[in-house]
């Protein structure tokens, strides 16, 4: 099938182009350089015959969306979003490769390396859901790969927030990996045809075509949608591939609903738990958690990993609270939590214990034990948090060069594979990259900056801040 060539990419202040990358149904993407701070970037237009209300608030969800949740390490970072001269839309996101896409058609991806991946792009897409957000188009080309091996999810462009996606009349399908109920209409997307999706993703990662795919046969869009509707897929057909794993696949593309696992959360677990059985080290579940701060290491490593096979009854309850949802794989409270008594309570207590109120020396040794185990309380909760984050490197030095009208700030590369730096400006400005340059316009003012590096979404501790300029 003949593809169509791109557009004309457009002039965009403060970035240089370089050459077109891809096309899709509705916008092109590009490579262009941006000015400062010097990187390179992909940029996402929308076609200007494509470009109406419905488009443009599509292309505006997606923006917000996507800076809503690329904060995680397996969702695609967006930098900024704007119209340009033209009147198109266009977002500048992370440059990552699309191999993948080509790949896992062309040679075997080894089961560890597909279970990482999936356990990656499924915490993703968990971590949507917690915010109220459907992907609605999971498949293996909306999967990329940064520059440092880390995969990463893309394109919101159909998403729809859980309350709207019962109401939205029609979207564009990705047929061979879009759940029974999604082809039939019935619905426009659930948690439960996500889960679908995920399962479609992953099965096609390991057999080097989509479920329903016939080597050979007819695979056009009615042969895909009557097959899907049967509910069998193919065989995956490579001996390398766990029975059981292909067994969790068929289960999660169930045609029902309600026979596949509850969530995607629960699809990761049963993954996790072939990666035991293969021997290979488990994947972590990365799932943002409002209180990781207060759990040991121990617990912070528990409440993302499971032991052996899960069983479908007496899975841990999840438990809801303020804000995201925390999970936890057993009794959960965040430890240096105590129960402070009411001011004189103990005094007044053993006082009346005493005759006359008069209190003994047995008292006051009981007093001064309970005010040494709130001391040590109070350390303990210290201590761990500083043992929660103190696993991540910190920033120790920054450099500064001035440069005409502007600062070029560096520092050493301190992080692991998969780090990520934060740096905040002065004027309270935030930015995420990988590199360990960054450049800001002083205008002929004195600026500043600190740097926190990211380690799968928790911050280690904020660098010295770096000032320099005029």
């Amino acid at each position: 099938m003949a593809r169509r060539l791109p557009s004309t990419p457009p002039a965009l202040p403060g970035f240089s182009y370089v050459r077109a990358l891809g096309s899709g149904g509705f916008a092109d993407v590009f490579l262009y350089e941006q000015n400062m701070p010097r990187r390179q970037v992909a940029v996402k237009v929308m076609l200007s015959e494509v470009v109406n209300e419905q488009v443009r608030q599509m292309f505006q969800a997606e923006a917000n969306l996507m800076a809503q949740l690329s904060t995680h390490p397996s969702i695609l970072t967006v930098y900024q979003a704007s119209v340009s001269a033209d009147g198109r839309p266009y977002l500048v996101m992370e440059l990552c490769s699309a191999g993948l896409s080509e790949r896992y058609r062309r040679e075997p991806v080894p089961v560890a390396e597909v279970l990482r991946i999936a356990i990656k792009i499924a915490s993703a897409v968990e971590t949507a859901h917690r915010a109220g957000v459907l992907h609605r188009d999971i498949k293996p080309s909306n999967i990329l790969t940064t520059a440092y091996g880390h995969p990463v999810l893309s394109d919101f462009g159909i998403a729809a927030t859980l309350s709207e996606s019962e109401r939205t009349e029609s979207i564009g399908l990705s047929i061979p990996w879009s759940a029974p109920e999604v082809l039939m209409d019935e619905t426009a997307g659930t948690v439960a045809s996500e889960v679908w999706s995920v399962a479609a993703t992953i099965y096609s990662l390991l057999a080097g075509r989509s479920p329903f795919e016939i080597p050979g046969g007819e695979n056009k869009s009615v042969d895909l949608i009557s097959r899907i509707n049967r509910a069998r897929p193919q065989p995956i057909g490579r001996p390398d591939v766990p029975p059981r794993l292909e067994s969790i696949l068929q289960r999660a593309m169930s045609k029902k609903p309600e026979q596949r696992p509850a969530s995607v959360l629960e699809l990761i677990r049963e993954l996790q738990s072939v990666e035991t059985e293969l021997g290979v080290p488990q994947t972590q579940i990365e799932v943002a958690m409002d209180d990781w701060a207060l759990a040991t290491v121990a617990d912070l490593e528990d409440r993302t990993r499971v032991r052996g096979i899960p069983s479908p009854k007496g899975a841990p309850e999840r438990r809801r609270r303020r804000g995201r949802l925390a999970e936890t794989t057993g009794d959960y409270r965040p430890v240096g939590t105590l129960q402070r008594p009411q001011s004189g309570s103990l005094e007044r207590s053993l006082a009346r214990s005493q005759p006359g109120g008069r209190t003994t020396w047995l008292a006051w040794t009981l007093v001064a034990a309970s005010v040494l185990v709130i001391a040590l309380g109070a350390t303990a909760a210290f201590v761990l948090f500083r043992a929660a984050s103190g696993d991540i490197p910190t920033v120790d030095t920054i450099q500064a060069e001035v440069s005409g009208r502007s600062v070029d700030f560096s520092w050493d590369d301190v992080g692991a594979n998969g780090d990520s730096y934060r740096i905040t400006t002065s004027d309270g400005g935030s930015s995420v990259q990988k590199g360990t340059t960054f450049t800001v316009d002083s205008n002929g003012r004195q600026v500043c900056i600190t740097v926190t590096v990211l380690r799968d979404g928790r911050p280690g501790d904020v660098s010295p801040e770096k000032c320099a300029g005029s």
